[in-house]
């Protein structure tokens, strides 16, 4: 093979398979950046920048106040809310209010044949609104779940202990999906 044909990928008079899935990636490389370029206004834009108003997304967080949720997990999740939400500084003046309603079970997995289970599922169901104060309108809610798995032993203490670690688990996930979606609403133009 010369090296003509080589540079122009031709081998016994035929075209190289390689060169045209390269030639085919390199323009829908060059699509994709001209869609992302003529987006202006509407496009991509940083989830954490300025918005409309000038308040930046971390502000408008911090300034969340977080309903008291029932039962230990609620307590666990709404203070893992509070802590994303801040950062763990102090709260700003409320300006939303964040509503859940919690439900919260667990099922057996892995039956043994004897009719034990070898292990068990946590499963945190939620609804959510967030509450414009001023307004006095809900504006944006919806639906979270959570699910963690953990072992069943045979002491009393070692299954309370697992169980407990798989609620703070299961609080934790939900708080950082409740937080994103809510975010992903505040950071939109006029929220």
């Amino acid at each position: 093979m010369s090296s003509s044909e080589a540079k122009d990928g031709m081998r016994d008079g035929r075209m190289s398979s390689r060169r045209p899935m390269v030639c085919a990636a390199q323009a829908v490389f060059i699509l994709c950046l001209g869609a992302l370029g003529g987006c202006g206004d509407a496009g991509f834009r940083p989830m954490y920048a300025a918005t409309a108003g000038n308040a930046r997304l971390d502000e408008k967080l911090a300034s969340i106040e977080v309903a008291p949720i029932g039962g230990r997990t609620g307590q666990r999740l709404r203070n893992e809310l509070i802590f994303q939400n801040t950062g763990g500084g102090a709260p700003k003046p409320p300006r939303y209010r964040l509503e859940i309603v919690l439900r919260e079970s667990s099922g057996a997995t892995l039956v043994k044949t004897t009719g034990e289970s070898a292990s068990s599922v946590l499963n945190l169901d939620s609804t959510f609104r967030l509450v414009d104060l001023e307004r006095r309108k809900v504006v944006f809610e919806g639906t979270s779940a959570s699910r963690a798995s953990f072992d069943r032993f045979n002491t009393i203490y070692s299954n309370v202990r697992a169980a407990d670690d798989a609620a703070e688990r299961a609080a934790r996930t939900m708080a950082d999906e409740i937080k994103t979606r809510v975010a992903a609403f505040l950071s939109r133009e006029g929220a």
